[in-house]
């Protein structure tokens, strides 16, 4: 016996076939399109379910559905997805009826964070936050070993904190949220901004070789010692401690977990983001502060949380 799990992202729909004690048993995944009609990508959505069920041996239980945005889990509705545009969709009942097993919805970031819980960064914890650096900034909040949503399902969208109430336009409809600032979607433009403003920069002939801005571009550039990187690094560090800063004075977690490409810097990102958030947390002179991992089952978390949160 297994469960399906499903993550849909901003770039990728994954899907996998997750044990009961959380081991991630093979998985597949199609690109998203985020552009498409709700229909659209609900039928990539089915099809990848059915190939799922079709090489598992001994036969799903339920289908876990993790989604980006306001999920309704009462209902298994979608509220609101700002990065896919989705409305009132019945994403769990869609499903289901498709796939013929009992299904699911959980917010995407908090089933990425109750699968570090279960089998990652956080395992054997109380509490924990996971946030992840991905199109925006999600962030999964677990409280005495349980996820919490607050009473709309919406609680934990930390990327919808304004950081810089003058700031540049977010998705939700605010100005300035600390996804814009942090999300790999935020770093590239800011990037972009600084290259502009540098045509001499080395992220210019990084850029022509990569085909593209992308997250990396600014970090390559300041290893070189590109001043216009150092920069973006140096900005893009100081938004991401500002952010960790607030979620860490609020809740008090045993451990903040971020997750994301950008995390593939290691210690370039994390020493300089720790002795930030040092700095300006509230508790700077605690004997036992909040310790900042990065994750460590990467990707395959969302499918494995949104497999066993309703377990």
């Amino acid at each position: 016996m297994y469960y399906i799990g499903v993550d849909i992202g901003g770039t990728n729909i994954s899907a996998g076939a997750v044990s009961e004690s959380g081991e991630l048993l093979f998985k597949k995944s199609v690109k998203t399109g985020k552009e498409r009609d709700y229909e659209d990508i609900l039928k990539d959505i089915i099809a990848l379910v059915n190939e799922i069920k079709n090489e598992g041996s001994d036969g799903a239980k339920s289908i876990g559905l993790g989604c980006p945005g306001s999920c309704n889990k009462n209902t298994g509705t979608v509220e609101f997805s700002g990065n896919l545009n989705w409305h009132n969709v019945p994403l769990a009942a869609d499903v289901q009826r498709a796939a013929e097993l009992p299904a699911f919805l959980e917010n995407d970031a908090n089933a990425a964070a109750y699968g570090e819980f279960v089998s990652g960064a956080a395992k054997g914890l109380n509490s924990a936050v996971i946030i992840t650096l991905g199109t925006g900034v999600g962030a999964g909040i677990i409280i005495d070993k349980k996820v919490f949503c607050g009473e709309n399902f919406a609680g934990g969208e930390i990327g919808h904190n304004v950081i810089s109430v003058d700031g540049p336009p977010c998705t939700c409809g605010r100005s300035g949220c600390f996804e814009v600032f942090s999300s790999a979607t935020g770093l590239i433009r800011m990037t972009d901004e600084i290259m502009q403003k540098n045509p001499n920069s080395a992220m210019h002939s990084i850029t022509e070789e990569m085909g593209k801005i992308s997250a990396r571009t600014a970090f390559i550039a300041a290893k070189q010692g590109d001043e216009a990187g150092k920069k973006v690094v140096d900005d893009y560090i100081k938004y991401l401690a500002c952010g960790i800063a607030n979620v860490i004075n609020t809740f008090q977690p045993d451990c903040l977990c971020i997750g994301g490409g950008v995390c593939n810097e290691g210690d370039y990102l994390l020493v300089p983001l720790r002795e930030l958030v040092a700095r300006e947390i509230y508790t700077r002179n605690s004997a036992k502060n909040t310790e900042i991992f990065t994750c460590k089952l990467g990707n395959d978390a969302g499918i494995i949380g949104a497999a066993l949160a309703n377990v």
